[in-house]
Parts: C-alpha cells; sequence; structure tokens
C-alpha cells in the first residue's frame, strides 16, 4: 500500500516515514502544501496523512482542490487543532478521519489500515483465500494456522494483489503502490518477488493462486469456498 505524507515537521517525517514503511507501507513525504497538492493529484495512493498548517497552500484547501478534481483518496488530518470546530470542518470539507497531536502511532497506524481496507471494502482485517489466511492487522500470511517467513515487498505484492483479487493487476500499478521511489525501466523486481512468493506459499502446501496474464499483469485467484 502506498501513502502520501504532507507534514511540515522534520523530525515528524522522519518518525512517521520509518515506522510506517517498516509497517510494510511504500511511503511518500513532502512538507510542502502546493507539493502535496501536486503528488496527490499526480499519483494514485492509498491513503494521505495531511497536516492542516503547511507552507505553499493549507491543507483544508489541498482537500476541497482534491475533492473538486474528483480524487477519491481517503485523508486522515494529523493535526494539534484540536476543537469541535476544527473538527468539524475538517470532515465536512472532506476528509475521511481527524487525528490530534500528540497522538500514539499505534492508533495512527490503525487509523491507516482502517481507511486502506474501507478503500478496497473489506472489513474483515483478515482476507480469506482458501489455502492461506493474510492477516492485515499483524502484516502475516498463514497456512494451517501457521505462519510463513516473508519478506516486507513480498508482504506488500501479495497483500495488494489479495485486495484486488479476481482482477489483472498491472505490473506498473504493482511498482506505484508497493516501492516508495520509480524502480528502473525493465527492472524485474516485481517479477522477482512474485517468484519468490509462489515458491514459498506452495513450499507450505497452499494451491497455486498467483496466475501471470502475459502482456497485463498478474491476478490472485480467490480459491476460498
Amino acid at each position: 500500500m502506498r501513502l502520501l505524507l504532507v507534514e511540515d515537521s522534520e523530525r515528524l517525517q522522519r518518525s512517521l516515514g520509518t515506522g510506517l514503511r517498516q509497517a510494510g507501507y511504500a511511503v511518500d513525504i513532502t512538507g510542502n502544501g502546493a507539493e502535496g497538492l501536486w503528488y496527490a493529484n499526480s499519483h494514485d495512493y492509498d491513503v494521505i496523512i495531511l497536516d492542516l498548517m503547511l507552507p505553499g497552500m493549507d491543507g483544508l484547501s489541498i482537500i476541497t482542490q482534491l475533492r473538486q478534481n474528483k480524487k477519491q483518496t481517503h485523508i486522515l488530518i494529523l493535526t494539534a487543532k484540536d476543537t469541535v470546530e476544527d473538527k468539524v470542518r475538517g470532515l465536512r470539507t472532506g476528509a475521511d478521519d481527524y487525528l490530534v497531536k500528540p497522538f500514539s502511532f499505534d492508533e495512527l497506524l490503525a487509523r491507516v489500515e482502517a481507511l486502506a481496507r474501507r478503500k478496497t471494502g473489506d472489513k474483515n482485517p483478515q482476507i480469506d483465500l482458501g489455502s492461506c489466511v493474510i492477516d492485515l492487522k499483524s502484516k502475516t500470511v498463514f497456512t494451517d494456522g501457521a505462519p510463513i517467513t516473508l519478506t516486507p515487498r513480498e508482504y506488500g505484492v501479495l497483500e495488494y494483489l489479495a485486495v484486488n483479487r479476481n482482477r489483472v493487476v498491472p505490473r506498473q500499478e504493482i511498482e506505484e503502490h508497493i516501492y516508495d521511489s520509480q524502480v528502473e525501466p525493465m527492472s524485474n523486481v516485481v517479477d522477482s518477488a512474485i517468484c519468490s512468493l509462489r515458491r514459498k506459499l506452495e513450499q507450505r502446501g497452499a494451491a497455486p493462486m498467483i496466475q501471470t496474464r502475459r502482456g497485463m499483469g498478474y491476478m490472485l485467484a480467490n480459491s476460498a469456498s
């Protein structure tokens, strides 16, 4: 999953960037509101974490512009503005959630996870694929109740295919949502991750489920009954 963090505090940029990446997210970061609007309009993010008081353009103006442009990306406001009026204004402008500073990182992470599930329509924090189960909360994949050891990128690819199951996902879309920066043209990072995933899943007895659609991308077939 790919996130955009628009926050002008360099300390929060570093701490949140590190924590979110360790949780398995790809994260783009900017401290400028106008640049944040450009990022949000130019990429398909799963969640945007947005401060309100920013140089270049304030957060409410960013939300207004995005909603006028029909951008439906879920937005979590992260701000020190804590009055009821501030919260009501932010939500009515078009934000999906509101978190006041100071905050618990665990709470921030839980809210981001909830917004990401809302985007895909998955209310259950587990995805049952029949041969295996993905726990979105713990970022763990299980077969017969036992966890499979995956790298963060392997897990990220599998999770993205799972929340988009039963449709073909182009390789470029996977790259944009899983990797922090643009990969080189003709890179095989996605193909390598897919190959490793197939091997690890099949070694644990999971049925083959990741299909290659040549010239189109990859598709995860849901084998759950």
